[in-house]
């Protein structure tokens, strides 16, 4: 190398979900030495990483539900042979932290709660948010519940229960657990119980395909797995 000049790193562009983020957090530096690169990550709802690759944001490996990579892979945005199956997360409950954690074991339960809460926060673009308006609809107490949802934006919604704004935030196990502030008060029930894999991929005009590659694989390691069932998802099985 010449005297006074400088090498960058190189740079891996990942758009992800917020269910992977603590996971990113704990493996991203970790890879980021082993390879000599710069992990560059944004983390959105998978339908709105989708609309923003749609409208042609550039990147390297995409983190999202199943669907959109199946999407994404059909629109020849995602190389199909990249794909891998990360872990699943089911639904919950979180409640502000010491209040009183309602009985969500049963569906009678369930509908029980949402209807003594005064409000309700869901996600506006989620998977989970999404689920949860048909579930309404499915229980019969939509028009109920109508006047107590409060739509959510982009990241951890519970961060709105921590701050005493809503009484309940319904979201993905793992995007409710690590919010300070808001006590996880359950999944849902299991016949009402909505799970998301989440999968993925390598954009298919990447610039760093081989760093993304080993990016994908770091994330199916026991190690891995380890991080993805502490912070609320199930690993696959492999």
């Amino acid at each position: 190398m010449k005297r006074g000049v400088t090498v960058s790193a190189a740079e891996v562009r990942v758009l992800s979900t917020h269910a992977v983020y603590e996971v990113m957090g704990d493996i991203g530096p970790v890879f980021e030495h082993a390879h000599s690169c710069k992990l560059s990550i944004s983390f959105d709802p998978a339908n709105a990483i989708k609309r923003q690759i749609d409208s042609g944001t550039s990147f390297d490996v995409a983190i999202v539900s199943k669907k959109v990579i199946e999407d994404l892979v059909m629109q020849g945005a995602v190389r199909s042979e990249t794909c891998a199956d990360i872990g699943r997360s089911g639904l919950g409950v979180s409640v502000r932290k010491g209040a009183p954690k309602p009985d969500l074991t049963t569906v009678d339960g369930f509908k029980r709660a949402l209807l003594a809460a005064k409000t309700v926060v869901r996600s506006k673009d989620g998977t989970s948010g999404i689920y949860f308006e048909t579930l309404l609809e499915r229980l019969g107490i939509a028009e109920q519940m109508r006047g107590k949802i409060r739509l959510g934006g982009s990241g951890r919604i519970a961060e709105l229960v921590a701050k005493g704004d809503v009484e309940m935030a319904v979201q993905q196990i793992s995007e409710l657990l690590p919010v300070a502030g808001a006590d996880f008060a359950g999944p849902f029930p299991a016949e009402l119980q909505l799970y998301t894999m989440f999968s993925a991929g390598i954009g298919a005009k990447s610039h760093e395909p081989e760093l993304a590659k080993a990016l994908i694989a770091s994330l199916m390691t026991a190690a891995a797995a380890a991080l993805l069932k502490t912070n609320g998802l199930e690993p696959v099985v492999r």
